[in-house]
C-alpha cells in the first residue's frame, strides 16, 4: 500500500509484508506535557525547525536512563509540527536491513522525514547498524536532505564495549589512539552530530512531574506524595513513566 503522505504523519515497517503501515492512533502527548528534560527538548526543537526550514541538520542520539522522555520527545515533535510537513518512519533495528530501500522511497517526497529508531542498541555480534551507517553519512550517495535519524537508547555508544579491547588503546605523541576494535564500534555513535543525555530524576524532579498529572483534580498534597513516593520505590526509578503509571493507578483503584 502507498502511504498518503499529505493525510498521514507518521508509518511504521512492517518486513513480513514489506510495507509500511500508516499510524492511525497517534500518542497525543506535547511538548509542555514533558517535564525535567527542557534543555534536550530545547535543543531537539532547534535542530528540528532547522531541518523543516530545510536548513542543516544533524540526526540525534537521545541516551540515557529509562523512562526519562526520549521517545516521548519525538512523538511529541511530530504532534507540533506535521502541519509544517513533518512526517516519522518508525522501525525496529532488526528490520534496518530494509533501510536503505525506505530512505530511496522518501527520496523524492516533498515532506521531511524522521527515521524514529526507539531503544537501539547492538549486542555482539549484530551487524544491522552497518545499515544504517550509510543513511546517517552516505556511501558514494549522499544521504537525502529530507530524511534524518533521530534514535534513542540507553548506551551512550550503541554497542557494547569490551574491557579487553581496551588494551588496544595506544598513547602516541601524547594523543590516546584507540585501537580498531573500538574505533569501529564508536564509529556509529559519532554519525550522531547532535547527543543529547537523559538523566535520572531526582526526587523534586518527579514530585513536580506527578504534581502537573493531577494539577486538574482535587487531592491532598501531603498524602500524594507519600503515595506517589512509595510507588516509585516499588519500581525502583522516578522517572516520568513512573510518574505516569503512578497517575493510571491512583485513579485506576478510585483515588484511593
Amino acid at each position: 500500500m502507498t502511504i498518503d503522505w499529505d493525510n498521514v504523519p507518521a508509518a511504521v515497517w512492517r518486513p513480513r509484508s514489506g510495507r509500511l503501515r500508516a499510524v492511525r492512533r497517534l500518542d497525543h502527548v506535547r511538548l509542555e506535557h514533558l517535564l525535567g528534560v527542557e534543555r534536550q527538548k530545547r535543543e531537539l526543537v532547534a535542530n528540528t525547525e532547522r531541518f523543516l526550514a530545510r536548513q542543516p541538520a544533524h540526526n540525534a542520539l537521545l541516551w540515557g536512563s529509562r523512562g526519562t522522555g526520549k521517545s516521548s520527545l519525538i512523538k511529541a515533535l511530530l504532534n507540533e509540527y506535521a502541519n509544517r510537513g513533518l512526517r516519522v518512519v518508525e522501525m525496529d533495528k532488526s528490520d534496518l536491513v530494509d533501510l536503505p530501500e525506505i530512505v530511496d522511497d522518501l527520496r523524492e517526497v516533498p515532506h521531511r522525514f524522521i527515521i524514529f529508531c526507539d531503544d537501539l542498541s547492538f549486542e555482539e555480534g549484530e551487524t544491522h547498524y552497518k545499515h544504517l551507517k550509510s543513511v546517517l553519512e552516505g556511501s558514494i550517495e549522499l544521504p537525502p536532505e529530507n530524511v534524518l535519524v533521530y534514535a534513542t537508547s540507553n548506551r551512550r555508544h550503541l554497542i557494547p564495549e569490551r574491557s579487553a579491547e581496551n588494551a588496544e588503546t595506544r598513547i602516541v605523541d601524547g594523543e590516546l589512539h584507540y585501537g580498531d576494535t573500538v574505533e569501529e564500534k564508536l564509529s556509529l555513535a559519532d554519525r550522531f552530530g547532535l547527543w543529547l543525555s537523559f538523566h535520572p530524576n531526582s526526587l523534586a524532579q518527579y514530585l513536580a512531574i506527578v504534581d502537573y498529572l493531577f494539577a486538574d483534580h482535587r487531592v491532598d498534597r501531603d498524602e500524594l506524595h507519600r503515595r506517589a513516593k512509595e510507588f516509585a520505590m516499588t519500581r525502583a526509578t522516578k522517572s516520568g513513566r513512573t510518574a505516569r503509571q503512578f497517575y493510571i493507578s491512583w485513579w485506576g483503584n478510585g483515588g484511593a
